[in-house]
């Protein structure tokens, strides 16, 4: 039963819907972006295929929807008609969930006659750092993103809500694609990111030397095709023979490294690149890796920059991102004098450039 029902205009809280990949997510924020409540579902389907199998995940995410709307609901202790506006993540990501997700999310904006609000993942990742509390004093314009994950590797200028340049990316695997890639190599677990690290715990990787693609270069771009294939090298030997821990946590070390050091210098040069940089922020599954928060800590403090990395579980795929992405869209448009956004129209994408952001404010002459 709807027990109140505000005006689409007036601010109240925002349900958001996360379903880009193959984690479900809700979470309802109030107005100034206070979490009231979130809920995350990691679908345990995929493990047996070593990866993420979209026509798995679109599945789930329909199975789990409508049940996790209603717990993230009762979680905060409203009715959905105390609900300002919905959001969902509209692309880029798997086709199949983001239809799920938004179709959900139009779904209740129709019911409820609330605005929608489409979201881009990766602009939800880029403002994460400015959610309140995340970073003192505030997250300000223009700050330098490194989003590192399993389908994203770039550097991004974001310069405003709607405003980014993209510096550099991969131009073969992203980061934590190589990651899952090298851990199964090593005999490890799906997702391999996590598992990749605990192991590297326990080596040593001098013995176990590895190149840095691109490392040096003019740019910022990304490379680490060749670092995978330099790993199956190191392994080669051992094909017929059961592997050594030692030597699996040796090389597991080794590539830790690796990426950290061509992450770190990619990231420098995109310093270089953005001068007015205020703070370097790191986001995506990756920027959970510790070695890698080090490296990236150390390199801003050499800069006399603020670092900042959202906490683990914002790191990864989730719904609170998605909920202040929509309410930092919502704000700008009204400091612009533009009506609410609704997305309804919108269908979602597998590709979505974050440089068609800026067309929600072109009306406005921004």
């Amino acid at each position: 039963m709807i027990m109140s029902s505000p005006s689409p205009d007036a601010p109240a809280p925002i349900l958001a819907i996360e379903s880009s990949c193959d984690d479900t997510a809700c979470a309802i924020l109030s107005p100034d972006g206070a979490i009231l409540a979130e809920t995350v579902l990691s679908q345990s389907g995929h493990i047996p295929f070593g990866g993420v199998v979209p026509e798995i995940a679109a599945r789930a995410h329909l199975a789990a929807l409508p049940d996790l709307v209603r717990r993230t609901l009762d979680a905060a202790r409203l009715p959905a008609g105390a609900l300002g506006a919905i959001a969902a993540s509209t692309g880029p990501g798997l086709i199949g969930g983001l239809i799920v997700g938004a179709g959900v999310a139009k779904g209740l904006a129709v019911a409820l006659g609330r605005p929608f609000v489409a979201v881009n993942h990766i602009e939800a990742h880029a403002l994460t750092a400015r959610l309140p509390g995340l970073v003192p004093g505030g997250a300000p314009f223009p700050y330098l993103l490194l989003l590192v994950s399993g389908g994203h590797c770039q550097c991004i200028a974001v310069e405003a809500v709607g405003h980014y340049r993209k510096l550099g990316g991969t131009i073969d695997d992203a980061a934590g694609e190589a990651f899952d890639k090298v851990a199964k190599m090593l005999g490890l677990g799906w997702p391999g990111g996590p598992a990749v690290e605990a192991l590297a715990r326990e080596g040593d990787p001098a013995p176990w030397p590895l190149p840095r693609p691109l490392h040096g270069r003019p740019g910022c771009d990304f490379s680490f095709s060749g670092l995978k294939t330099a790993v199956a090298q190191k392994l080669a030997p051992y094909a017929m023979e059961a592997l050594p821990r030692p030597v699996a946590a040796g090389i597991a070390a080794s590539f830790q490294d690796a990426v950290a050091d061509i992450v770190a210098d990619r990231v420098a040069h995109a310093l270089d690149m953005m001068p007015g940089a205020t703070l370097l922020v790191a986001a995506g599954g990756v920027a959970a890796n510790g070695a890698l928060r080090a490296r990236l800590d150390a390199l801003a403090r050499a800069r006399a920059l603020p670092f900042a990395a959202p906490p683990l579980r914002l790191c990864t795929d989730n719904a609170v991102m998605v909920g202040w992405a929509a309410i930092e869209t919502m704000r700008a448009r009204r400091a612009l004098g533009l009506p609410p956004a609704d997305d309804l129209d919108l269908l979602p994408r597998p590709r979505w450039p974050l440089e068609q952001m800026a067309a929600r404010f072109e009306a406005a002459g921004a």
